[in-house]
């Protein structure tokens, strides 16, 4: 059973739906007891680093996310999902993140290009890196695949080994992290068509 988890920060049917083309057993959920009996569970997010926090936190749901990455399941984090895996950000100074990766959330900086970076852009895989995860969400596409963004703010790991994909908008930015079996992407797989398709269904299966 995969659990999507919904700790209020937005719709979440997309994000379901995508992963229901895969699997008939997913729930979205914001039951900790659910949470706790899945086998791989996925971490979404959108809006503000602080007010994701702030809702994970509230919801009771963080130690079972934490406890289910210990006990080595296969956890996927997207978008702010993502950014809240690190130790905190540049958007909500004052509000700690997971510290599951070491590292910050930065500003986007990329002068005279519009800030959210919005809509599709190509993707560097990093194979060697990628054998660092239990799951390759990038296994059998082709080289520089288009995904779907919507940020003004991206990860900045201490550890470069755990950048899984990088893209580019003003500067190098880090698409996708990911460890052991902890991995995440700052876009969106749900909204990036076939190719975010065939990475959930990687998720999925692997």
């Amino acid at each position: 059973m995969i659990a999507i988890v919904d700790y209020g920060v937005g719709n979440l049917f997309s994000v379901e739906k995508a992963f229901l083309k895969f699997s008939p057993d997913v729930v979205l959920t914001s039951d900790a007891k659910v949470i706790e009996k899945a086998d791989k569970i996925v971490l979404p997010g959108v809006g503000a680093f602080g007010d994701c926090m702030k809702n994970f936190e509230q919801s009771g749901l963080k130690n079972s996310v934490l406890e289910a990455i210990e006990q080595g399941k296969p956890v996927m984090g997207i978008c702010v999902g993502e950014q809240i895996m690190f130790e905190g950000s540049e958007e909500s100074p004052e509000v700690k993140g997971l510290g599951i990766f070491k590292g910050m959330v930065k500003k986007i900086n990329a002068p005279g290009l519009k800030i959210p970076h919005m809509g599709w852009n190509s993707i560097v895989i990093d194979e060697e890196n990628n054998q660092n995860v239990n799951i390759n969400l990038f296994a059998g596409l082709k080289e520089e695949p288009y995904v779907y963004f919507v940020h003004s703010y991206q990860a900045c790991p201490e550890d470069k080994s755990i950048i899984l994909a990088k893209s580019s908008y003003g500067e190098e930015l880090v698409a996708a992290v990911g460890k052991d079996n902890v991995v995440a992407t700052q876009f969106h797989p749900e909204k990036s068509g076939d190719i975010g398709l065939k990475i959930i269904k990687n998720f999925v299966e692997g």
